[in-house]
């Protein structure tokens, strides 16, 4: 397997370079079992995407006049009890928020109760029998960690659909490990996020293209 690494100033930029990364070096599969089963996807091996100032405004991409947007703060607003909360709306399989609800509340209070040097601190998201799940959780676990007094997250997505996913998975990742910093008492830090399944669908290959100007 390849492994890839990006490296970005912030969220925006990260977003732009994992395009182009996965334009010109993904491999072209069809998909036989899961989303849009039937299509084709360009995806990669293995992806490290660091993020050094994740929280620089805007959270969310800018794309050239002609291309839809892939996310909007609207969205991301909304998205946030998803993320957060254990709420479930009619029709939902799960939330990441019934898993990490419960998991946010006591990583605060371990680290402004027993101190910052743990490596304990882990959030996961699924269980044993999400496997079961006609689409189990693409967000698996995020990984945290304080260094020179910044909370820093490190997440794992199992299958990660690049166009519209990326930029609205780690805007609203972002949202929370700045209220989690700011529950702590430290500054906010760095995104690594890494995956084995980031992708792009069939639908969006021109729109990358478009938006890259690559091919």
């Amino acid at each position: 397997m390849k492994i890839s690494v990006i490296e970005a100033r912030d969220l925006s930029e990260a977003w732009f370079l994992c395009l182009g990364k996965i334009l010109t070096e993904g491999h072209d599969y069809k998909v036989e079992r899961g989303s849009y089963a039937g299509q084709h996807r360009k995806e990669l091996d293995f992806i490290v995407v660091q993020v050094r100032h994740p929280g620089t405004r805007p959270l969310i991409p800018d794309v050239p006049q002609g291309v839809p947007p892939p996310t909007s703060m609207e969205y991301i607003e909304s998205y946030l009890p998803y993320l957060m909360t254990a709420h479930k709306a009619e029709g939902e399989q799960y939330t990441y928020g019934q898993y990490l609800e419960k998991q946010i509340a006591e990583v605060i209070r371990m680290y402004k109760e027993d101190g910052y040097n743990t490596n304990q601190a882990f959030m996961s998201v699924g269980d044993s029998q999400s496997i079961f799940l006609p689409d189990p959780p693409c967000l698996r676990g995020i990984d945290t960690r304080i260094l020179d007094d910044k909370l820093h997250f490190i997440v794992y997505f199992r299958s990660w659909d690049l166009w519209a996913g990326f930029p609205s998975n780690l805007a609203a990742i972002q949202l929370l490990k700045e209220y989690m910093s700011s529950e702590i008492g430290i500054s906010d830090g760095e995104i690594i996020a890494t995956s084995k399944g980031l992708h792009l669908y069939e639908y969006a290959w021109d729109l990358a293209r478009a938006t890259t100007r690559i091919g």
